[in-house]
């Protein structure tokens, strides 16, 4: 069997959840939260990691981040503002963000704007990472080009090194939070027949309004 075969005879039965309308609670975020949680409850590696779709020069670009808090109802995760992701996010701040939890046969999608947080919040989520990793985001000169895997690991230690003697790291300026403000979401709910709920939310002006749309 080639593997193009192997593909085709893939199949996983979707049984374990159902969605209806009126279940969903009417506020997007609030159900959002519940699945959330349940994710995190399941034991699903890496429950808080998401897809960030984004745009530049008409051309999608998509790769996994980590989702690190909710503030005001707005999804937060960190990066390095000079890297791919950060230009093209400068380039148009309009984005999408996809959670998928295999062991729920559960997907979100939602699309809403991207902004800066202030930088306070990046200041205050910086100080509690992991020195190593607070190290890293200083010296990784993220998305561009590099030798080997040794020049990383030459810029590590010299960045170790030089701030060897300091107890508390700053953060760089070029690394901090975005928060996502969403007006779209989609729960995806895994059926039998590939007949899935698929439940949304659109906003209208502060309005959330809820709709079914058809696998």
């Amino acid at each position: 069997m080639n593997l193009t075969e192997t593909l085709e005879n893939l199949r996983v039965s979707y049984k374990k959840h159902t969605l209806d309308i009126n279940d969903c609670h009417l506020d997007p975020h609030q159900q959002f939260n519940r699945w959330l949680e349940e994710a995190v409850k399941s034991e699903c590696d890496e429950p808080n990691a998401l897809i960030l779709s984004t745009i530049k020069n008409n051309r999608p670009h998509a790769r996994t981040v980590l989702l690190k808090g909710m503030i005001d109802n707005k999804f937060i995760f960190y990066t390095n503002y000079l890297s791919a992701k950060g230009l093209q996010i400068d380039d148009n701040p309009y984005v999408c963000l996809t959670f998928l939890w295999l062991p729920l046969q559960r997907q979100i999608r939602i699309e809403g704007r991207v902004s800066k947080v202030e930088g306070k919040i990046s200041d205050d989520y910086f100080q509690k990472r992991p020195r190593d990793n607070q190290l890293g985001a200083i010296a990784s000169p993220q998305s561009q080009k590099v030798k080997s895997r040794e020049e990383l690991e030459r810029l590590f230690k010299e960045t170790d090194s030089k701030f060897a003697q300091d107890e508390n790291l700053i953060r760089p300026p070029h690394w901090g939070g975005y928060a996502v403000e969403a007006n779209y979401f989609e729960f995806w709910q895994g059926r039998e027949s590939r007949m899935h709920d698929r439940i949304i939310y659109e906003k209208n002006n502060d309005l959330w309004n809820r709709s079914r749309l058809a696998p």
